[in-house]
């Protein structure tokens, strides 16, 4: 593998970056898509349009995890660590409070739905302020 300067190295992080964001909108328009198209683009009963909805945002989706990966690997050491660890915390909290929501839903201890979209907008808030939280402590 080739040594590469600084300016290289910073150059293939931002090629890389700017390729993740790419990927991250075109997957966001894409699942904003398979939601909202049956509602607002074609008729509800035509299930075709909806799988190939679907079907583009999994494919949109393959391709942003990948993008993902890549720009984990250009990124320097620190900031990879950090981006890592904000990643963990944020998956055990998914697993640990989305485990627990189960649990106490089928106990009956949960008198009401919770919207499915609440997840996500969670897990990213625990990503961002883990993220947040590596940066000042490795600074």
């Amino acid at each position: 593998m080739q040594a590469h300067t600084t300016t290289g190295d910073y150059r293939e992080s931002t090629k890389a970056t700017v390729r993740l964001v790419l990927w991250t909108l075109a997957w966001t328009a894409t699942l904003a898509l398979a939601k909202f198209g049956p509602d607002l683009l074609w008729d509800p009963q035509q299930p075709v349009a909806s799988w190939a909805a679907v079907a583009v945002n999994l494919t949109v989706g393959i391709g942003w995890i990948v993008a993902f990966t890549r720009f984990l690997q250009r990124v320097d050491e620190l900031q990879r660590k950090v981006m890592q660890e904000a990643l963990a915390i944020s998956l055990g909290a998914g697993w640990v409070g989305g485990f627990a929501y189960v649990v106490a839903d089928t106990a009956g201890l949960i008198t009401y739905d919770v919207n499915t979209a609440v997840l996500p907008a969670l897990l990213g808030v625990v990503f961002l302020i883990a993220f947040a939280a590596g940066m000042i402590r490795y600074r």
